[in-house]
């Protein structure tokens, strides 16, 4: 619990837990043409290069 001291920490986190949730699940076109397991990790491939 080291890093979840303040309030804002905490909202980061569960931001962060959402956004991989809710891709993960299909509901962002990121990572939609791939494999469901590999999901996730072509939505982050696709959120680098754009970045």
């Amino acid at each position: 619990m080291r890093g979840l001291k303040r309030l804002r920490s905490v909202q980061t986190i569960s931001a962060g837990h959402a956004l991989v949730q809710n891709i993960r699940r299909g509901y962002y076109e990121l990572g939609i043409d791939s494999n469901p397991q590999l999901r996730l990790a072509a939505a982050f491939t696709e959120l680098a290069a754009a970045v």
